[in-house]
């Protein structure tokens, strides 16, 4: 039995519900290891089991996404041995990454290449994997189509805007700020637009010659989802990829008919990382942009874990740029 500390929730609510408390860890079951943490990554999905966006039962633990070295194996777990460098990302089955120690099926680990850090992994992998079904399987893009990206100097931005760079695309990004306006244009954006005083659609159509674009990314969910729709291209593709100003408001589909036969999908990457064989592909093709340097993976914020309230917080606050992790 290992004493460890991690964030434990027992209610929904605030930041302010997550508690920083001492648990007990034993040893792994049959197909499970145990993990000692390097890094665990932020991700604002986080903020949506702690708000109860996504219900689960309670008490739980907090993240879904880490990196670090198996200390035990169970039994049967064939694939991996003790020191082995691993990350991981995903949804239920990975609940509970806010912690320096835990037990997780081992079925849900991805081998770290020896070129990537454990903190670079927990910067990267659920970005990195979105990013990676976002380009490879939601559209099949070709070079000089267009996408709009919402939040374009946040952690799945700045992976997205390079990636579609590499594929040849043109890329409009939304910011807040010019300080992250700037940070967008350094990983790929070839326009920004600052919705805090710019009508996004307006000038979206100036940048395409009034067309549109081929394909909107919107993590921001109910505050651009007109927006969203009137800047795409007619038969243009709405992707909802988070909902952090709020849920999307019912609609009657026939919107979308009016607006130019429009198709809007609501995906999850645990669907796309389901299949073992496909998760593999598409974290391989992300590690091999990432260890060539043609995806680089900035971490801008390091908090420690005991400091989880804060960094829900900031991360609220859109006060964060790009990837953020909590350091072991």
């Amino acid at each position: 039995m290992t004493l460890t500390k991690a964030i434990r929730f027992y209610g929904t609510g605030t930041p302010e519900v997550m508690r920083y408390e001492d648990v007990e860890v034993g040893d792994p079951k049959a197909g499970e290891v145990r993990l000692r943490h390097v890094a665990v990554g932020l991700n604002y999905a986080d903020t949506y089991f702690r708000n109860g966006t996504y219900q689960i039962p309670m008490p739980n633990g907090m993240g879904v996404e880490a990196s670090g070295v198996i200390e035990a194996l169970g039994e049967g777990v064939t694939q991996l041995k003790v020191g082995d460098r691993v990350t991981y990302t995903g949804f239920l089955n990975t609940l509970g990454a806010y912690s320096i120690h835990r037990l997780i099926p081992a079925n849900t680990l991805i081998k770290l290449p020896e070129e990537i850090s454990c903190e670079t992994a927990a910067a990267m992998t659920m970005r990195g994997l979105t990013a990676a079904y976002l380009m490879r399987r939601i559209y099949d893009f070709k070079a000089g189509d267009s996408i709009l990206l919402h939040a374009a100097a946040g952690g799945v931005g700045l992976i997205v805007s390079q990636w579609a760079k590499l594929l040849g695309l043109t890329v409009i990004g939304t910011t807040s700020s010019e300080e992250k306006a700037a940070v967008a244009r350094a990983h790929g954006c070839d326009h920004v637009i600052n919705y805090s005083h710019e009508n996004v659609a307006e000038r979206v159509r100036e940048l395409t010659g009034g067309v549109g674009v081929n394909v909107v990314f919107d993590s921001v969910g109910q505050a651009t989802f007109m927006s969203s729709l009137d800047s795409l291209k007619r038969r243009g593709l709405l992707v909802c990829v988070g909902t952090a100003s709020g849920p999307i408001p019912a609609f009657d589909p026939v919107l979308l008919a009016v607006k130019g036969s429009l198709f809007v999908t609501r995906p999850a990457l645990a669907d796309y990382i389901a299949d073992p064989a496909e998760k593999k592909e598409l974290a391989n093709e992300l590690f091999d942009h990432v260890r060539h340097g043609r995806i680089k993976i900035e971490i801008n914020q390091r908090y420690e874990l005991k400091d989880a309230v804060q960094a829900h917080r900031d991360l609220e606050a859109r006060k964060t740029i790009g990837s953020s992790i909590f350091v072991i």
